[in-house]
């Protein structure tokens, strides 16, 4: 009974056994010529004992047929198979080999299975299927891009030929517009003066070009500096200045004093423009975890809706195009704003709800208390 018994065990485990190194994924030329070569070598050794009859001829028959069709059968598989391969990796690695490294990767480094090759050609399409997304994105980008900078150069250009063709075809001998067109077309110039300014910075800071000089400083009196910069501008809106209740205390940073400078006034010039009359702006300091502080400023002003987010920080993107040029400036100052606070290795994130008001933070890095 026992030996019954293990006798089908051994005769499962053989079939299970030579199902499992059939499976695609144990498949490798070295068995599939195995296996080849022993059914072949297996059907002439059966033939040569009917033939002839005699153990020895069979048996010499079995091994002389195993052996030769199974280095023929391998030799074939893997220069057929193989040359393939070498085909697949040079379309997708775009390296020559030296001599060295040819004969290393052939002879010293083991062959790269069937499955291998194939996980690395779907790695190698799911790169390239990345690579053209980013492109077809940057292409987006790019073309929204340079049609929102032709609208942009385009709207004060036109608007300074027209005041000069009006002057010339004779309202500059009108004293009751003359000196109103040349004050509108000085507007239109310092416009866009500052455009091409903004653009230049933008680009230096992009290229790297744009140094940051780090120096500790308490970010509560420079906030209150940029108040005073900007209270005339807020005065004339109503609007009230205050850093909230409980941020008082001094809180020293590490950055680069003027770059942060620039953009806290961007920040709360933005929170003027687009603020309610009346209305306030409030700054909040936070020392987050003795390495870093958030600055943050609220504005109750318009608010955005949700969809324009994750744009804000884009070059030229503007949430109501017709209200934003009303209001002025040239759409670059949110870019220029991430772009200095990136450069300091931190980062800026914005809250907003429509008729409710937007909050801008950044953070930066805490300074130490004894360099004060």
């Amino acid at each position: 009974m026992a030996r019954k018994k293990f006798t089908v065990i051994s005769h499962y485990y053989t079939n299970y056994s030579l199902w499992s190194m059939f499976k695609a994924k144990n498949l490798s030329p070295q068995k599939l010529a195995g296996f080849t070569a022993l059914i072949l070598s297996a059907i002439i050794a059966l033939g040569s004992m009917l033939v002839d009859g005699s153990w020895q001829v069979t048996l010499a028959a079995f091994v002389l047929t195993f052996l030769v069709s199974y280095y023929l059968y391998l030799y074939t598989l893997q220069n057929f198979i193989y040359r393939k391969i070498k085909l697949i990796y040079k379309f997708i690695y775009q390296t020559k080999a030296s001599k060295r490294e040819e004969f290393f990767q052939k002879n010293i480094l083991p062959l790269k299975t069937i499955e291998e090759v194939s996980e690395d050609v779907e790695k190698w399409a799911s790169q390239k299927r990345e690579e053209l997304e980013n492109l077809r994105r940057n292409e987006a980008f790019r073309k929204e891009f340079l049609l929102n900078l032709s609208h942009e150069l385009k709207t004060p250009i036109f608007a300074v030929q027209g005041y000069i063709h009006t002057l010339l075809d004779g309202a500059l001998e009108d004293p009751a517009v003359n000196k109103m067109f040349l004050k509108n077309a000085t507007k239109n110039i310092d416009r866009l003066c500052r455009l091409l300014d903004d653009l230049d910075e933008i680009s230096k800071l992009e290229s790297g070009e744009m140094t940051i000089n780090a120096e500790t400083f308490v970010i509560q009196d420079l906030v209150k500096d940029v108040f005073d910069t900007l209270s005339l501008k807020a005065n004339t809106k109503g609007i009230k200045f205050n850093i909230k209740k409980g941020c008082e205390a001094p809180i020293p940073v590490l950055a680069d004093k003027e770059k942060i400078r620039q953009v806290l006034i961007n920040l709360v010039d933005n929170s003027i423009k687009y603020g309610k009359p009346d209305g306030h702006t409030v700054a909040s300091i936070y020392n987050m975890d003795g390495k870093r502080v958030l600055v943050e400023i609220s504005d109750d002003g318009i608010g955005m809706a949700e969809e324009h987010l994750p744009r804000v920080f884009e070059r030229f993107y503007r949430t109501d195009r017709a209200r934003s040029r009303d209001i002025g400036g040239t759409g670059l100052g949110l870019a220029i704003v991430k772009h200095i606070v990136e450069a300091h290795d931190q980062s800026i994130t914005v809250r907003s709800k429509p008729e409710i008001g937007s909050t801008f933070g950044f953070t930066m890095e805490a300074g130490k208390e004894s360099m004060l």
